[in-house]
């Protein structure tokens, strides 16, 4: 699966994006962020609990409980605002 990282997302990381091989257990975007901090401590920092970004999954806005099953990529941001 790709993961992408945006804004300052990306340079915490370390990576504009990346390809993941995801254990069965990851179902859900909450399951892959679980997964994801686990990977380094940019990963653990951008993704960090508390920490506010969101998600997206095959481009459209997604919370935590969407399943990723079949999805071609996930990608996270930090909160945007629009005026």
């Amino acid at each position: 699966m790709r993961i992408r990282y945006f804004a300052w997302m990306k340079r915490t990381v370390g990576a504009a994006d990346e390809e993941v091989a995801l254990p069965e257990n990851v179902k859900t975007v909450g399951d892959l962020v679980a997964f994801l901090r686990a990977r380094s401590p940019g990963h653990a920092e951008a993704l960090a609990e508390g920490a506010a970004f969101g998600a997206a999954v095959d481009q459209r806005t997604a919370t935590f409980d969407v399943p990723i099953a079949g999805a071609r990529e996930v990608a996270f941001f930090p909160p945007f605002t629009g005026g």
